[in-house]
């Protein structure tokens, strides 16, 4: 109990610090994962060690893909091209369905693609598809998250529930078939949580200015404006199939080297920076100086950067503080069969953040407890995996990467990111959970 009060009360100086007082997110993470580490009675080292392991780790994985996300988007925006697209797309599904069409967009996405990735790659397409359609720019935003969150948790070959299912032995071609069914079906609600509550909160999006006012004589073409954004998902994309256990590709040949090369998301997404280079009428080498629009996209990144760091540090100090033995041992104390492994992936997502984390935590859990939960049929197996993924999609929050990617690019206030993705992470892992127990009980 003592574990849990000092999280909560970690978490309620974060959230002070940042809504009443007004601090940085930075410094309020920051600061507060030392006063957790320090409260919950671990040694100094430890404490240390999980700062430099928390922030360099999250951003090891993510800081480049952000900042190579920013500038993608930041010339997508000075030279008009996310409006070229957005027209389009608007053209294409219609004013009416722009929400539902983010919320499709982010959920076959994520499934190749890592969340953060695919969230900072969409968000000028979002931005100005809001614009473009006159509508509310929170709802469409969480319409986004919510779905590449829910293919995130649930659908192989996202690492999470892949890496679960292999610790389990369950069968990934029926997780990807239910997993699919789940999690599309699951966002029914989410869509409707989306289009009549969060469509009332204003939120405003924010846009680079762009330079056609006198300065740009014509915008890009639709081809050369989708080129930064959909040529990197192609190469992500197919990188992931040749990583496919089965080796479609073949192993070890020139092709198959290449493509798991140029699709891994650094590499994919540095090319997508160079094809963005392509899209003023006229390039300036100027534009790559520090006051150039490259200089810009470094000063926007930055925050985002820090921001994202100091979550993975409260992370890495929750993680280190050995909160998933405490979290475990309190479920263990009861027979929940399905429900167990649901409610230890809900409270390890919600404790450390990561949803890669909490699926194969609890999945390494889970195993020696199959047989006795009776969950060790080919059948259930495959549930199991699923239960623990419907459980590692809330509560998405303070201590979340992603959470803190999608407010500070949308320059959303953090009491809002609550109001919005988080509540909708909880809504989606319900929905999801419920599901798979009425798929078991017909099984």
């Amino acid at each position: 109990m003592f574990v849990f009060l000092t999280v909560l009360i970690a978490l309620a100086l974060i959230l002070t610090a940042i809504i009443k007082f007004n601090i940085h997110p930075f410094i309020a993470l920051f600061v507060g994962a030392i006063i957790y580490g320090l409260i919950a009675g671990m040694s100094t080292d430890l404490i240390v060690k999980s700062i430099s392991d928390g922030f360099g780790g999250v951003l090891g994985r993510i800081g480049l893909l952000i900042l190579f996300g920013v500038i993608i988007g930041t010339f997508l925006e000075k030279t008009g091209g996310a409006f070229v697209i957005a027209q389009k797309v608007l053209a294409w599904i219609g004013k009416k369905f722009v929400m539902l069409g983010m919320m499709i967009t982010g959920y076959i996405l994520s499934i190749p693609v890592f969340g953060d990735s695919a969230f900072i790659m969409l968000n000028p397409i979002n931005k100005s598809l809001s614009h473009k359609g006159k509508l509310p720019f929170l709802a469409t935003t969480v319409a986004l998250t919510l779905g590449i969150t829910a293919t995130h948790s649930l659908v192989p070959p996202t690492p999470g529930p892949i890496a679960a299912a292999g610790i389990l032995g369950a069968d990934l071609g029926m997780i990807i078939f239910w997993g699919l069914i789940i999690s599309a079906v699951g966002l029914i609600p989410c869509y409707f949580y989306c289009k009549y509550f969060l469509s009332k909160i204003p939120l405003e999006p924010e846009f680079a200015e762009i330079e056609a006012v006198g300065k740009v004589k014509k915008y890009p073409s639709l081809g050369k404006s989708f080129m930064p954004v959909i040529i990197p998902l192609v190469l992500i994309v197919l990188a992931s199939i040749a990583a496919y256990p089965t080796q479609p590709f073949g192993s070890g040949n020139f092709f198959t080297v290449f493509i798991l090369f140029v699709g891994n998301p650094i590499i994919a997404l540095l090319i997508g920076v160079f094809l963005s280079f392509s899209l003023p009428e006229k390039f300036d080498v100027k534009l790559l100086s520090s006051t150039g629009w490259f200089g810009e996209a470094l000063l926007i990144a930055a925050p985002v950067i820090l921001i994202t760091g100091a979550g993975g540090v409260f992370g890495k100090m929750l993680e280190n503080s050995g909160i998933a033995d405490h979290v475990s041992a309190t479920l263990l104390a009861g027979n929940y069969s399905l429900l167990l492994p649901f409610l230890m992936g809900f409270a390890l997502k919600t404790a450390q953040g990561s949803s890669t984390v909490a699926l194969v935590t609890t999945a390494s859990i889970m195993v020696p407890l199959m047989a006795t939960l009776g969950l060790d049929t080919e059948t259930l197996k495959v549930l199991t995996v699923l239960s623990i993924g419907a459980g590692a999609i809330a509560v998405s929050h303070a201590n979340d990467s992603f959470f803190w990617a999608m407010t500070q690019l949308t320059n959303m206030e953090i009491k809002k990111g609550y109001l919005s993705h988080s509540i909708g992470t909880v809504i989606l892992s319900f929905t999801a959970m419920g599901l798979i127990l009425l798929i078991a009980a017909f099984s």
